[in-house]
């Protein structure tokens, strides 16, 4: 067997099995394509929100949405500073019935879990502790998001406001 031929035969025996499951497969359909107005590469600019413990600091990200391999997951890498200290993560994206589930993993070591809904040009990210909804205009070119945290999952209070503009 030829060199190439053994690699393809190892790719088909990592993947033996799924076939004989009783798993559908998946396939993308219109709930993949809604999250293509999250792909590409953002720059972001707002505040936080005073507080009687905080002032409000600035805030400048970059923000990369893009396909996993396959199509069916979103990865999204964050990095900025918020005032004087650096921040970043990395997000996965994928559908979850309806909605879709995000996880976000931080680069202070923390796991943000939220539901992530789409409704026409406004997207909600919803979470125990952290929400945020975004407002697409500029023919989807700009974002303008309000974020909120909430110390108990019950009471909500502003934390920051950004603009994420579009830049390819």
């Amino acid at each position: 067997m030829s060199r190439s031929s053994s690699k393809s035969a190892r790719v088909v025996t990592v993947a033996a099995g799924v076939e004989t499951t009783d798993r559908t497969a998946p396939v993308r359909d219109d709930r993949h394509e809604a999250l293509e107005v999250l792909i590409g590469k953002w720059i972001n600019e707002g505040h936080t929100v005073a507080s009687a413990e905080a002032p409000s600091v600035p805030i400048l990200t970059s923000d990369v949405y893009e396909w996993a391999p396959g199509g069916f997951f979103i990865v999204h890498s964050a990095y900025g500073r918020i005032g004087d200290t650096s921040v970043g993560g990395v997000e996965i994206i994928g559908v979850d019935g309806e909605a879709y589930s995000s996880t976000f993993y931080d680069s202070f070591g923390n796991v943000h879990v939220s539901r992530l809904e789409i409704d026409g040009d406004e997207l909600r990210w919803i979470g125990d502790r952290t929400r945020c909804t975004a407002t697409l205009t500029d023919g989807g070119f700009t974002q303008v998001a309000r974020h909120e945290s909430s110390a108990d999952g019950e009471t909500w209070a502003p934390s920051m406001n950004v603009t994420l503009r579009k830049a390819t």
